[in-house]
Formats: structure tokens, C-alpha cells, sequence
């Protein structure tokens, strides 16, 4: 089989992360799955956004009268943040692009559509798989479960509801959901929630106290992955490729495919900024080198 393509944000080199066209283009261009990242409003609702903080990917600066909600929260970010909004009023905002100069495209359509919430984002891909006549599915990210939960929210009751009466379309039937800390994911298994969870994989120089990190790579935590969860989704650069020895991550898909898991890797961007050293200038080469290790799918901006 050839590994998913999962579009990471829907298209981001084409339009600001998580629009609705953003998602579309994707599935358009033949994205299997798309990746929604999902984050808790004041009422609960799952709203789709990389992060909390909305300055940086909404119009929310531009708009008067949230001024005094702006707030520094407990490390000392001065933001807007989602929990702080209900859902009628995020409504009103515009998505913008967070990378302008980077992504001139995306940019252009600046403070054209607004934000998502997931159910809205499921609607969307059935209708336009169904449209082609081809299958996408969704791999959800839950965001910052420790921090969420410490302001009264629980992902796996928010999901349960967030998606009650959607059960029946299709873009759910091979639902994944997937975080970087694996009490979110043992408590989606106590709440009912039939999807396949992922646990996410960052390095141990960049992760989080709370996140998921190498030791879940070594066999010990192979074997608890696959007792715990269906499938990992690591860092690229865990699989060798970078340091050119993809052998390492050959053998470590091969081991978490032995005990049964599903093995996805992110993120894949072309820009050189996001590249390798070694690839730079050759994103096709790594995108080869990457699928080349084995893996069942790969996060990527570029569909």
C-alpha cells in the first residue's frame, strides 16, 4: 500500500492553516486524511486552531471591542486566548496567514474566511470526498491536554459531544485522534470514543514535560505503546533521514509494525527553512528519503 498522505492544516503554502478552502484544496489535490488541530472555547466547543493564542493566525488585533480580553496567561503570554471566547463570537473573526513572508500565496487571503469548529470541518471533507467520489478521513490533534484540563476541560468529553450525530458520515469511519500527552489518549478509551489513537512523538530536546518523548522508541516503549494506543506519529527527524542513516529509522518502523502499530511521521514542508541541511533544495529527495523508512503515512504542507 502506498503510505497516507496527510495534509497537515489542509494546504498551508495556499491558504491561512484551517479555512475551509485550505482544507478543500487539499482534499482536491488528493490528501487520504487531514489533520484538524483542535483547542476548547469558554463553551466548549472544539475549535479548529494550532494553538490557544490567536493573535498570530486570526484578525482578533483588528478587532475593537475584544481589546480588554487581551491577557497574559501562566508563562507570561500576552495573547488572546481561545478559552476565553465562546463560539458565537470567534465566528466573526477572519483567518490569516502566520508565515506572510514566507507564504506570500497563503497571505493573499488574509481575513477572507473564518474559522472552523471541527464539526463544521467534518461536514466539509464528506462533502468534498463525496464530490470526487473518493475517500478522505481525519486525524485530530488535541492540543495541550494538561493545560486544558487545569481550566475545566476535558478532551474526551468535549470530542464525544463535539461530534454527537455525526457518526454515520464518512470522513469519521477511519477517525484517528492524536496528542503529544497519553492521558488525553487513555481517556478517549475510557469515554467510548471508537477512534484509532496516536500517540505523539517529540524529541527529547524539544518536548514538554507533559509530552511524549524517546523513550517510547526503545522496545520497553514499543511494547507499552502498542498496549496502550494504536499507532505513534514521531518527529521526522527521529527516523535518521537528516544525519543520513535511514537504516535507524527502518528498524525502528519495523519494530513498532511487528507489534502491531501504525507508524506516521511529520512534518513535511518544502521551504529550505524547514528542511534538513543536507536537503536543502531537494525537498522531493527527502519526501522520498522519509517514505523510504517505511512508514504508513506523512504530515505534509505540500499535497
Amino acid at each position: 500500500m502506498q503510505p497516507l498522505v496527510i495534509a497537515h492544516r489542509g494546504a498551508p503554502c495556499e491558504r491561512p492553516e484551517h479555512t475551509g478552502s485550505s482544507y478543500r484544496i487539499a482534499i482536491r489535490r488528493g490528501a487520504d486524511l487531514v489533520e484538524p488541530d483542535v483547542v476548547p472555547t469558554r463553551d466548549g466547543v472544539l475549535l479548529v486552531r494550532h494553538e490557544p493564542g490567536l493573535a498570530s493566525t486570526t484578525d482578533i488585533a483588528l478587532r475593537p471591542r475584544f481589546a480588554d480580553r487581551r491577557r497574559s496567561d501562566a508563562s507570561g503570554a500576552s495573547e488572546w486566548f481561545a478559552e476565553d471566547f465562546d463560539w458565537e463570537e470567534l465566528r466573526d473573526l477572519r483567518a490569516v496567514e502566520r508565515l506572510p513572508e514566507l507564504r506570500p500565496r497563503s497571505a493573499a487571503h488574509s481575513g477572507a474566511e473564518p474559522p472552523l469548529r471541527l464539526r463544521e470541518l467534518v461536514r466539509i471533507v464528506t462533502a468534498e470526498a463525496e464530490a470526487r467520489v473518493r475517500r478522505c478521513g481525519i486525524v485530530v490533534e488535541l492540543k495541550h491536554d494538561a493545560r486544558s484540563l487545569a481550566l475545566g476541560f476535558d478532551y474526551a468529553e468535549l470530542l464525544v459531544r463535539e461530534l454527537e450525530g455525526l457518526a454515520g458520515l464518512d470522513a469519521l469511519r477511519d477517525l484517528r485522534v492524536e496528542s503529544f500527552e497519553e492521558a488525553a489518549l487513555d481517556r478517549l478509551r475510557g469515554a467510548g470514543c471508537g477512534a484509532a489513537r496516536i500517540l505523539l512523538i517529540e524529541t527529547d530536546a524539544a518536548r514538554r514535560p507533559e509530552e511524549a518523548g524517546e523513550r517510547w522508541l526503545t522496545p520497553d516503549g514499543l511494547d507499552e505503546a502498542a498496549r496502550r494506543f494504536d499507532g505513534i506519529s514521531l518527529r521526522a527527524s527521529l527516523l535518521g533521514v537528516d544525519t543520513g542513516h535511514p537504516e535507524q529509522g527502518r528498524g525502528l518502523v519495523a519494530a513498532a509494525h511487528a507489534r502491531g502499530l501504525e507508524v506516521l511521521a511529520y512534518t513535511f514542508r518544502t521551504e529550505d527553512e524547514f528542511l534538513p541541511e543536507r536537503f536543502r533544495g531537494r525537498p522531493a529527495e527527502y519526501r522520498a528519503a522519509l517514505l523510504g523508512t517505511g512508514i504508513d503515512g506523512l504530515f505534509t504542507d505540500e499535497v
